[in-house]
């Protein structure tokens, strides 16, 4: 599996070149009309999660066939017409010693695998940026406790209806109105490629923060406190949304988070501070001489 996962992320890598010389604001993470498949996973959990998903339904199907086929053997075989004094016997015990060990031995294949998965998910490694993220009904509220600022971000488009006054809102956020109910008025921005931690809470009823490209899900329970990371290898917008039925306005709180390069994410923590914290920032001006 670490040999695969390793070809994948460098294919992966090959493949994302051109996303970094993009900017923050090219959207990656979402949802597509008529989509099939996965979002582009930009973390190694999310590969290694989609790869585990793939595996695993190549064994259900195996599963499914052979069982299709016993049925169809079993009608053909031993219907009235081809048998007409059927057995009588009870037990067949290398039969059932099978079906036993059978199962026994393809979910400690699985567990093999997923186990490794489940344990990177909840080893939580040292963070370079570390975000508390609360569940309100109906929207997020995100606070940085290492820079001292914190902010509410809701669904562009409060009547939920699309009309040429949240279309406006959307393009002046840097959206399209293909991006309604999935934009928010303000956005989490973490830097590429460093390990973020997330602590997740809720302030009335439970909710699940979920991002998709990230492979990240985790449940926002009121007085208790949860934590995931993720490191994401790609410049752009990510979108995402409440994954726990929180009540009338549930599918109406949406997650965006704005991966940017180190330069863009320092130059944001300074403009973040001076409005939300109120803190006014020095600015580095270079001498005339």
């Amino acid at each position: 599996m670490r040999i695969f996962s390793s070809l994948l992320a460098s294919l992966t890598t090959l493949v994302a070149v051109p996303a970094f010389a993009q900017d923050a604001n090219t959207i990656i993470g979402a949802p597509k009309q008529g989509g099939m498949g996965f979002q582009p996973a930009v973390t190694e959990v999310a590969h290694e999660l989609q790869w585990l998903d793939g595996m695993i339904l190549v064994i259900i199907t195996a599963i499914v066939a052979l069982v299709c086929a016993l049925l169809l053997y079993s009608i053909v075989r031993f219907n009235r017409r081809a048998n007409p004094t059927p057995s009588t016997f009870t037990h067949n015990s290398p039969l059932e010693v099978a079906w036993t060990l059978g199962p026994i031995v393809i979910l400690v294949f699985i567990g093999a695998f997923s186990l490794p998965v489940l344990f990177k998910q909840m080893e939580l490694p040292e963070a370079d940026v570390t975000i508390k993220i609360t569940g309100n009904q109906w929207y997020w509220s995100y606070e940085y406790p290492d820079e001292g600022f914190e902010f509410d971000s809701f669904l562009i488009g409060s009547g939920k209806v699309m009309n040429d006054e949240v279309e406006a809102e959307l393009v002046a956020a840097g959206y399209t109105k293909d991006e309604f109910l999935l934009a928010t008025d303000t956005a989490v921005v973490v830097p590429v490629g460093k390990n973020v931690i997330v602590q997740t809470t809720g302030s009335d009823v439970i909710h699940a923060w979920m991002v998709p490209a990230f492979g990240v899900q985790l449940s926002a329970v009121p007085g208790r406190l949860s934590q995931l990371w993720f490191n994401a290898d790609t410049v752009g917008t990510y979108f995402g949304q409440c994954n726990a039925l929180c009540g009338k306005d549930h599918a109406y709180m949406p997650i965006t988070v704005k991966v940017v390069s180190q330069e863009e994410y320092d130059a944001w923590l300074l403009e973040a501070k001076a409005e939300y914290a109120g803190v006014p920032q020095t600015v580095k001006v270079a001498s005339a001489d």
